[in-house]
């Protein structure tokens, strides 16, 4: 219950920033795309393609001198969200974490991963874990492989022969580390898109056997941050509701088995795939967005910005620009423009990590999460 009990102070002074009566404080959850380096070739991402074409482009990543100046003027956020690119191509991966304990002092932190450096994730993740046992054993980490279908076509969809096979490696791997670290939870992920919606059950019956702790899925979205607005990579409507009833079948007759913390979390993915139909079918912000208020996005080069799904087209500012000073880039005035920009219903996707929050400072949808959670005890 603690991300509840993180938020339940804040939500008054978040109410009072959507309607612009107040600063907004600082934000509840963090996404840091620590870097735009990644191996794989995905059919619903172009982030590859940036390196590709400017490869001097990567030399003005953020060093970890810049980021730990961000976190120390950013302060507490409870989840902390590590992105890409590949994340654990960042080999200062550690040393960030390190400097996120120290400043930003997270109750969660969740970083996805394509599973193609099986030895180099598992070093990794050996390091990250034992440095939380030593220094924040309340902290619980999330690792998520990216499993976008079952052998060959999952290789297709991300454009790398071999993938599915490392994604099997590393899964089994991180479930042997689970048992010396009982804050650690091994997850896979599916992106669902046009290439594989029609596989759903498949894919999910293939997770299911696989022992996963979650089982996240997101809708394919036209980000810009993904470079692929030109793509049509989203189902239609009814596409994506026949997979997402699909899901809420499976999560509902496994609730009772899962622990505290897992009906929480699966509680709010099941109101959240409510949320998600609803916004592809009438196209619109059906429950208030707070982007830019309780949730940020850090880019590898210091932009800050509302979401990712807005990223390069509604950036809030640069916080080189600014001396690394996040607060002030947070309450300028261009930040406020953004938040006017999405409060005036300009924008509307169904990104999950976004959604969670929305939920959360919406009493109706918080209400169903509170009644999932109970049913299920």
């Amino acid at each position: 219950m603690s991300y509840l009990t993180e938020i339940l102070p804040k939500m008054p002074r978040y109410a009072a920033a959507y309607r612009r009566w107040a600063p907004p404080g600082t934000p509840l959850n963090l996404t840091f795309s620590v870097t735009n380096q990644c191996q794989s070739r995905c059919k619903t991402c172009g982030i590859w393609r940036i390196y590709r074409d400017d490869p001097e482009k990567r030399q003005t990543e953020l060093t970890t001198d810049e980021i730990e100046k961000i976190f120390r003027s950013l302060g507490h956020v409870y989840v902390f969200n590590i992105s890409g690119g590949e994340p654990f191509l960042r080999k200062d991966l550690v040393e960030i974490i390190r400097l996120a304990c120290i400043h930003l002092s997270p109750g969660i932190i969740h970083i996805p991963t394509n599973a193609l450096a099986v030895d180099r994730i598992v070093a990794q993740t050996q390091e990250i874990l034992s440095y939380l046992k030593r220094r924040c054993p309340h902290v619980r980490l999330t690792i998520k492989p990216s499993l976008d279908h079952v052998g060959e076509k999952h290789d297709e969809i991300r454009g790398v022969p071999g993938n599915f096979e490392k994604v099997m490696a590393l899964f089994d791997q991180l479930k042997f580390l689970q048992a010396g670290y009982p804050r650690f939870h091994a997850e896979l992920g599916t992106v669902i898109s046009r290439w594989n919606m029609n596989d759903i059950r498949k894919i999910a019956a293939f997770v299911t056997r696989l022992g996963t702790d979650s089982y996240r899925n997101e809708i394919a979205e036209q980000r810009s941050e993904m470079l692929n607005q030109a793509d049509p990579i989203t189902p239609d409507p009814d596409q994506y509701e026949a997979a997402a009833d699909f899901f809420v079948k499976q999560i509902k007759t496994r609730m009772r088995q899962k622990v505290l913390f897992q009906r929480i979390t699966h509680a709010f993915r099941l109101v959240y795939y409510a949320l998600a139909v609803s916004i592809l079918r009438e196209n619109r912000q059906v429950i208030p967005c707070y982007a830019g208020i309780a949730n940020a996005h850090l880019t590898p080069y210091g932009d800050v910005w509302p979401c990712c799904t807005l990223g390069y087209e509604q950036p809030m500012g640069s916080l080189r620009d600014n001396g690394y000073d996040f607060k002030a880039l947070w309450n300028s005035r261009r930040a406020d423009a953004v938040r006017r920009f999405i409060r005036e219903g300009r924008c509307a996707c169904p990104m999950a990590n976004q959604a969670y929050s929305n939920i959360l400072m919406h009493p109706p949808s918080l209400a169903r999460v509170v009644r999932e959670i109970v049913c299920a005890g």
